[in-house]
């Protein structure tokens, strides 16, 4: 229903029945939920009648229920304290209910006046976002709206909040990325959309700083690696060096002495001994004796005669 009948509506009951507005209540109820509509008297009541628009609907007398519209259209149900109850409400139970409380005697114990507003649920919105240069433009939408409702839209970014009522689309320009809320409400209902969105090249003081400042940490710490990793490599080529002339020298001294002849030594007398042993033999099988050689022929000393002394 409109906004602007519910106002019309109230304003009759004003002017025309004399309603004081504190006793007048409006309750707001979405498409297929209940609504219960009570009365001001505490505990059972003898007679209560309830009338919506103008026209008498149900009546409840020393407990018995008679109903003066059709039942399967009525969805409702009158209990034994007064309260009226419809289950599951329609667009069309929209409007004005009136209930009269009587006594035994047919005085008038109390009268409640209730405004009932029936609206479908909001939609779910939709949120989404374009990059162009330095800017975001963040849109929330709704693809079906309400018919003949007040709902509001609703979007928000940290501190900024930007809204608007009865609006399909909103939209917010902002120069900075991060979480950002779509809402969109009315009397019964709230649904709400939330994304982060962040541009690829939008890019701001801190991070363009932080991201530089890793970098050159970066460099430096590779520079160092590289740095140490030569110097020790270096010093192990230094000590290989270093150990490389030792062993060549030890080498050349012992083929050196290998190549020299050894000096003579002085033999000792027990050398001398055994130098001069002849060395043993081998035995010689025993043979036929050979024939004697013939001896050769001596020739006869000359004597020698002393000299004589002069």
């Amino acid at each position: 229903m409109n906004f602007r009948r519910i106002f019309l509506i109230k304003c009759l009951l004003l002017l025309f029945s004399g309603i004081n507005c504190s006793n007048t209540n409006t309750i707001y109820r979405a498409v297929n939920e209940s609504a219960l509509l009570s009365v001001a008297a505490a505990g059972s009541v003898y007679d209560a009648v309830w009338w919506r628009d103008g026209k008498k609907w149900l009546q409840i007398k020393d407990k018995n229920v008679k109903y003066y519209v059709n039942r399967t259209h009525c969805r409702c149900k009158l209990f034994v304290n007064g309260t009226l109850k419809i289950d599951p409400v329609v667009k069309e139970d929209s409007g004005k209910y009136t209930v009269f409380v009587y006594n035994r005697d047919g005085t008038l114990q109390a009268e409640n006046y209730t405004v009932v507003i029936v609206e479908e649920p909001v939609p779910q919105p939709i949120l989404s976002a374009e990059c162009m240069n330095k800017t975001v433009s963040v849109k929330c939408e709704m693809k079906q709206k309400p018919n003949d409702e007040i709902y509001i839209i609703e979007l928000t970014y940290g501190k900024t909040k930007k809204i608007q009522k009865n609006a399909t689309k909103l939209e917010l320009h902002t120069r900075y990325s991060g979480m950002f809320r779509c809402a969109v409400q009315n009397q019964v209902s709230k649904k709400t959309t939330e994304k982060i969105i962040k541009c690829s090249g939008q890019l701001d003081l801190y991070l363009i700083l932080s991201i530089a400042g890793g970098a050159i940490f970066f460099v430096i710490f590779v520079i160092l690696l590289i740095y140490c990793i030569r110097k020790k490599k270096a010093e192990r080529l230094q000590d290989d060096e270093e150990e490389q002339p030792m062993q060549v020298r030890q080498v050349k001294s012992e083929m050196l002495l290998r190549e020299l002849p050894q000096r003579p030594s002085t033999p000792t007398p027990k050398q001398l001994r055994l130098q001069q042993r002849p060395l043993p033999q081998p035995q010689v099988q025993q043979q036929q004796p050979l024939p004697p050689r013939p001896r050769p022929r001596t020739q006869p000393r000359t004597p020698t005669h002393p000299r004589e002394r002069p």
